[in-house]
């Protein structure tokens, strides 16, 4: 996800130093410390404060475009790439963010545009290939994305998603042996992606193959067990091979992993329907209907079920629904009227009643187009399918299995535009660091708390302004949390006048400046903390991960600008020296002082990890899980270490342990990794 949103960020820094003065280097750095570490809100606000001061430069409009990308503001993110392109209109980086923008608003002529402009100045960008290719897919332009899938291909041979691409190009032309040959090319490159054996399993649904189909989602699965559409799909070529308790087995995985999946609770619904489990199928459509309330087939699956259930009068109202909606479904009036009989309601059956009669004679008579009213549930041919796509919304088909339209059915590589943050992918990297924060993401799985008792200490003495976490799940600040902490800032300023050897107003701070992405200033209020006390252990846990978020950056940056081929410098962030040594120097200390603060030896076990220093990074990991036996992290990395030895069986049996404690990506790993042990 770094490494994207930095390469967006490339050769930038030497229009920032050469155009700014002092105060707006640093708050244009600031800011860029912000946007890195995901801090999109806050990020805006620095680069605001840039705009508002020199409004001719163009680098920060584009840097509050890549925030506002990440937001999801697409037509904000356009806005701003246009002003500095309108500013600079020779940087590479500023189109691909703008043609990004504009493709997630359906703007794809403009966005071909601007891949076009880009590629004259950087040909050799896989980015600019990969999104044009797709622009022009989604344009129906077939000859257009082939050839640009070629150029692309011609410039990285192995690139799988062009591959990919190419297949989908190719049986929209009707080329089917030319698409299965780019699949097999592809799964000769990169077997171990999950992707290829996914687009190969839906080649093969569309040619009856649902033996096949089943093998290859099989194999997706394996490879990265947590994507819902690989159980849906499964579940379909289960279902089309009649094996309907493995088919609602893989629904409820997938529900499992996307509780909101409409096709995996509807088709579930319809499957425990068959099997008799009629409560639970009305609860599956129950919650359909509560995400789309106008899914009329939706609703009269209840309304039969209702009336299968005793529920006369809930059957009477739903089915009056989709009558309101289809006054010429004939078999709607024939259920409704049995189930009024039920409730006593003799005219209102007869009235339907009435209207099945006088539909019969009018067509008898010839007095309506046959077609165009449903008299029964008796389907015609064309209606004989199995299933039946998304989109379609033809009443009758309500007893049909739901498949997904083209469009939403296309494969990850045409929905992953280079340039999206997300990364999907499971990455083999280490767990984050721990840092101390007051804001936390919530956790998908219920997993050990973070806890030790200085900083529950801290936490009950109520000096701080909010509750301290130990996490390394932090969270991105909202607007309203923005201004609290420049708010704290200033009063913890004036207490720190007041008293200026006070450690823990110059760590409040310190948390203050850290929380806004300020690390100089945060780095600067923790050294004086640990002068004014030098046995206080958050500062110099603190320090450490501050100085180890400043390393990550620069080198992050120097290698984005390598990948770029800039020849800018970045300007530094602190005139200290940044190495690891200062930062196992203050975790040391940590330790020395708090020896059960087992979260300073992880940290300190991944710095020594990075620096390949296998052995004592285990050593480091293993004191962690001393201290803490369910610690889910630790078990993660150290087995990450092992298999980083070649010690695979250990490492297996570590990530074994964090699966078990909740780190549900550690199997996808052990997956990979018990291939190749056998």
């Amino acid at each position: 996800m770094h490494r994207l949103l930095l390469i967006l960020m490339l050769m930038l820094s030497s229009f920032v130093g050469a155009m700014a003065q002092i105060n707006t280097d640093r708050v244009m750095m600031i800011g860029r410390n912000a946007l890195y570490f995901e801090d999109y809100v806050l990020s805006i606000q620095y680069f605001n404060q840039v705009i508002n001061a020199k409004p001719y430069l163009h680098a920060p409009y584009f840097f509050r475009g890549v925030a506002k990308l990440n937001l999801e503001d697409f037509q904000g993110a356009e806005q701003d790439c246009t002003e500095a392109i309108d500013r600079n209109p020779f940087v590479v980086d500023y189109y691909q963010a703008r043609g990004l923008a504009r493709i997630h608003q359906g703007k794809f002529q403009e966005a071909i545009d601007d891949y076009t402009k880009a590629l004259v100045h950087a040909p050799e960008n896989i980015g600019l290939w990969h999104n044009l290719s797709l622009c022009r897919m989604r344009q129906e332009d077939y000859d257009g994305a082939g050839h640009d899938i070629g150029q692309m291909l011609a410039v990285s041979p192995r690139y799988v998603p062009a591959f990919l691409m190419r297949s989908e190009v190719r049986l929209k032309q009707g080329d089917t042996v030319s698409a299965g040959k780019d699949i097999e090319q592809a799964l000769q490159i990169d077997k171990y992606n999950a992707d290829v054996w996914s687009t190969r399993a839906m080649f093969r649904l569309k040619q009856d193959m649902y033996a096949e189909a089943e093998t290859d989602l099989n194999q997706a699965i394996y490879l990265t067990g947590n994507v819902p559409g690989h159980y849906i799909n499964r579940a379909l070529a289960r279902f089309y091979q009649n094996n309907l308790r493995g088919a609602m087995a893989d629904y409820d995985e997938a529900i499992k992993r996307d509780p909101g999946n409409i096709i995996g609770l509807y088709n579930r619904g319809l499957l425990r329907a068959q099997v008799g489990d009629d409560n639970r199928a009305i609860e599956d459509f129950d919650k359909v209907i509560s995400a789309e309330p106008d899914n009329m087939m939706a609703v009269f699956n209840r309304a039969l079920l209702r009336a299968q259930t005793g529920d006369h009068r809930g059957a009477v109202e739903d089915f009056t629904v989709v009558l309101d909606e289809y006054p010429k479904f004939m078999y709607g009036y024939q259920c409704r009227a049995e189930a009024r009989r039920k409730i006593g309601d003799r005219k209102g059956a007869e009235q339907d009643e009435y209207i099945l009669t006088k539909a019969e004679i009018d067509r008898r008579n010839a007095l309506v187009d046959g077609d165009d009213t449903d008299y029964t549930e008796a389907e015609g041919e064309e209606e004989r399918e199995k299933t039946r796509k998304r989109s379609n919304k033809n009443v009758k088909n309500y007893r049909k299995i739901v498949v997904a339209d083209n469009d939403d059915a296309e494969q990850k590589y045409k929905n992953e535009y280079r340039g999206r943050v997300q990364d999907r992918n499971v990455e083999i990297k280490l767990e984050p660091m721990y840092a101390l924060a007051y804001y936390r993401k919530e956790s998908d799985v219920n997993r050990s708390i973070d806890f030790h008792k200085i900083i529950e200490d801290i936490n009950e003495e109520k000096i701080l302004q909010k509750h301290l976490y130990i996490t390394n799940m932090e969270a991105s600040l909202t607007q309203e949390q923005v201004k609290q902490h420049f708010t704290s800032i200033d009063n913890y300023s004036s207490l720190i006048v007041a008293e200026p050897e006070n450690a823990m107003w110059r760590f409040a701070r310190a948390l203050d400046f850290y929380q806004v992405q300020d690390f100089s200033s945060a780095l600067d209020d923790l050294t004086q903390a640990i002068l004014c006390d030098e046995n206080f252990v958050p500062a110099y846990f603190c320090r450490s991960l501050i100085r180890c978020k400043q390393i990550e950056y620069r080198k992050a940056t120097e290698k984005a600008e390598e990948t770029g081929k800039s020849e800018s410098k970045l300007i530094s962030d602190s005139p200290q020296v940044l190495d690891y040594e200062l930062i196992c120097a203050d975790l040391d200390k940590v330790i020395e002082l708090a020896p059960d603060f087992g979260y300073a030896y992880y940290n300190r076990g991944n710095i020594l990890s990075q620096q390949s220093d296998y052995h004592a990074a285990i050593v480091d990991y293993s004191k962690a899980i001393e201290y803490n036996p369910n610690f889910a992290e630790a078990y993660y990395n150290r087995g990450l270490t092992y298999i980083f030895l070649g010690h695979n069986k250990e490492g297996i049996a570590d990530l074994s342990k964090a699966g078990e404690l909740g780190l549900f990506k550690a199997y996808n790993i052990i997956k990979r990794y018990t291939e190749k042990e056998e």
